[in-house]
């Protein structure tokens, strides 16, 4: 596995581009997204919290280590990607794409991942 792909989400999320990943060293933007969080949602969310590694890091420090994409490909199939199951794309994966435009290019790179195997 190349460097790239460890910054490529299971779900074909691109990390590289996360704002909770680029706040790990960034307190200006880990200060954004507690503001966010709080306005948006009324939530508080700690500024020690807004941290990740990525999905294939360390999952202590995993800004969503309960995620449901990342139990099913890593924990119980074992796999990388989520295109390499025999079901890519499941329906599940299929109805979390439509969840925002983010979810739909990760799924769209995750078809693309497999077109240059």
């Amino acid at each position: 596995m190349n460097k790239k792909d460890k910054m490529i989400a299971v779900c074909g999320l691109k990390c590289y581009e996360c704002d909770i990943l680029q706040a790990s060293n960034d307190p200006k933007i880990a200060k954004q997204i507690v503001d966010w969080f709080k306005k948006e949602r009324g939530e508080d969310v700690k500024l020690e919290d807004i941290r990740c590694s990525g999905c294939k890091g360390d999952r202590t420090k995993h800004w969503s280590p309960d995620c449901w994409i990342l139990k099913c490909c890593v924990d119980e199939k074992g796999l990388e990607f989520c295109y390499e199951c025999g079901d890519f794309p499941c329906d599940r994966l299929n109805e979390w794409a439509k969840g925002s435009k983010d979810y739909g290019e990760a799924l769209e790179g995750l078809k693309e991942m497999i077109r240059q195997l």
